[in-house]
């Protein structure tokens, strides 16, 4: 039986998650859902002294997402109207088991459970990964002020945790299709084929019944 698509879009910080759900969205008229970035108050600290700020860090972005999703549920996905989001929610538990010492992570999961137990989930990921040297050049174009102090140890971490949660995510959802694109090899900002080939990867997808526009 087909669904509303309701896809995200995930990948290590860098990578191009908002840039390519931007252009999926304008293509398939669908509604953007972008994640809170730069308004955490804590993340420049957190990029100076992981270890000193990160339960508050991660709980930010996790009451934060929390309430996207709750209004997404009401205002789009319950209205019939299709969702593309630049993040999938359980981005939060990859950076908690990275960041979280033993007692805050488990503190930190048991409010996870509870918020995220009824919240939407979406029907389709786009994977986007690339090397650490990718990353850091995209970063620094980018030149967000908060993420001037990432460390290049902790981003080359943080894709291994990426890599090893979709290993796991698409044996415990083979229903939901997991379309993986490598950055170094393809750059859909820079050339329209790269694009095209992405979009094409999605109606393929969206043609099959899984998910319907």
């Amino acid at each position: 039986m087909s669904q509303l698509p309701f896809i995200a879009v995930e990948g290590p910080i860098g990578v191009g998650k908002t840039s390519l759900s931007n252009k999926l969205a304008a293509h398939f008229n669908l509604h953007l859902l972008k994640e809170i970035v730069e308004e955490n108050p804590f993340l420049g600290k957190f990029y100076d002294d992981i270890e000193e700020w990160s339960f508050q860090t991660e709980m930010f972005f996790l009451c934060n997402r929390f309430k996207q999703l709750e209004d997404i549920d009401k205002k789009f996905l319950s209205q019939e109207r299709a969702v593309i989001a630049d993040y999938h929610i359980s981005k939060n538990m990859i950076f908690a088991k990275r960041t979280l010492q033993e007692g805050q992570f488990n503190k930190y999961a048991q409010i996870y459970d509870i918020l995220t137990s009824d919240m939407p989930k979406p029907n389709m990921m786009i994977y986007l990964d690339a090397s650490l040297d990718t990353l850091l050049t995209r970063i620094q174009m980018r030149g967000r002020e908060v993420e001037k102090n990432i460390q290049p140890s902790y981003l080359e971490q943080l894709s291994q945790d990426y890599n090893t949660f979709m290993d796991v995510f698409e044996r415990e959802n083979p229903d939901i299709p997991v379309l993986r694109i490598n950055g170094d090899h393809i750059d859909f900002m820079k050339y329209k084929d790269d694009l095209d080939y992405i979009i094409q990867l999605v109606e393929d997808h969206l043609q099959k019944g899984e998910v319907t526009v």
